[in-house]
């Protein structure tokens, strides 16, 4: 991947309070938590590191796998494993290590076990089974516990978990490719390809990091998409969810074919063509919103956020990407621009029209990245969406 042109979201190369020793040991743990994307979903991705007071790395370790080992265990079964003694250690991990029982025994008991000396966590654990209460538990017996060393690395990683567990749903990811002109297909709906190869195999990558890829019938009507990860390896699919009101989804769409799992949102209770949907591979959730006639889409992501999807991926057209932006339901854009001019064609989300340039949707830019000859833009709105991490 290429270096960021401009990023909003780069920490000082060493955070205030902490050595470069710890900057460089967070990194290193923020850099396993990399590996358990599309692997440790609906748990956060974890990174731990555990060094010994005299800088020697002893252990490492990310999440698994639900119901798997997490990252702290895992660090202290690669020490075990490699005979080495983490008594008196620093551990760095990139989440609060958990304090209760769920399929797994909790991690802050582990440590205290191990005879850590020191805990340095990136965040804290907003989940209200946790909440601080690791920390707690840490400190109680006798460790030294630091936070927030590259916190803001440490969210944007884990940046739908924490809207989950904060606010009740997914942060919400609307992804686009589009011309210098901001077209993102032709008027005939002709889009394949605007950008170049290196970035649809990134778009593959933002794809593999969500829990669920939304999109509309219309798009599933006019492209036929699978809407699938296949360009970058992934342990697995996530979840591919369609917005069909009037269930016009056809039963030999290929966003139905194995693998992955497929969802439809619809408002219009026709039995019949459930039982179709149902019989291809799909489940259909009827989520009409107030006037009837269109799926809520509200509902939709509390709905989402019940089957435990942390991040939201929209690939949709012009009109329902623009509901999702004339709701306010968009956390971040996902935007890359190719370097190329086509006139007149279809813009990255209809709404409006506005009588005034302020009733736009202000945007600020996160993060700028060259891939391959396209720009990547990662933008989040200034006043954050209801709901927004």
């Amino acid at each position: 991947m290429n270096p960021p042109l401009f990023s909003a979201s780069l920490a000082p190369a060493t955070a205030p309070g902490f050595s470069p020793a710890d900057t460089a040991a967070m990194r290193e743990a923020l850099s396993l938590a990399e590996l358990a994307i599309a692997l440790s979903e609906p748990n956060p991705r974890v990174g731990c590191v555990i060094v010994s007071a005299g800088g020697q790395v002893l252990g490492r370790g990310h999440t698994q796998q639900a119901g798997g080992p997490h990252a702290e265990v895992m660090a202290l079964r690669d020490a075990a494993a490699r005979g080495l003694d983490v008594r008196g250690a620093t551990a760095y991990v990139t989440l609060e290590p958990c304090s209760h029982h769920g399929r797994t025994p909790p991690c802050a008991d582990a440590f205290v076990a191990a005879g850590l000396a020191r805990v340095v966590a990136a965040l804290p654990d907003p989940n209200p089974l946790v909440a601080g209460q690791g920390i707690e538990r840490l400190r109680a017996a006798g460790m030294t516990v630091e936070t927030g060393l590259l916190e803001q690395e440490a969210t944007d990683l884990n940046i739908g978990f924490l809207s989950r567990m904060r606010h009740g749903r997914p942060w919400v990811r609307l992804k686009s490719a589009v011309s210098l002109d901001g077209r993102s297909a032709l008027d005939n709906g002709v889009s394949q390809w605007i950008t170049g190869p290196q970035a649809r195999a990134d778009g593959h990558a933002w794809r593999k990091r969500a829990g669920a890829v939304l999109t509309g019938v219309g798009t599933v009507l006019e492209d036929d998409p699978r809407l699938d990860v296949r360009l970058v390896d992934t342990p697995s699919q996530p979840l591919r969810v369609v917005i069909d009101s009037r269930l016009d989804t056809p039963v030999t769409a290929r966003i139905l074919e194995a693998p992955g799992s497929v969802l439809i949102y619809a408002a219009a209770p026709d039995r019949a063509r459930i039982d179709a949907l149902h019989a291809g591979g799909a489940e259909v959730v009827l989520r009409p919103g107030a006037a009837g006639g269109k799926v809520d889409l509200a509902a939709v992501l509390s709905d989402l956020a019940t089957r435990q999807v942390n991040e939201l991926h929209v690939e949709a057209g012009h009109k329902l990407g623009g509901s999702f932006v004339r709701e306010r339901l968009v956390d971040e854009y996902l935007i890359y621009l190719a370097p190329r001019l086509l006139g007149q064609g279809r813009g990255l989300a209809e709404f409006g029209p506005l009588a005034r340039l302020d009733e736009g949707v202000p945007l600020s830019f996160h993060r700028v990245d060259r891939i391959g000859d396209d720009l990547r833009l990662l933008a989040r709105p200034q006043a954050q969406p209801p709901g927004g991490a």
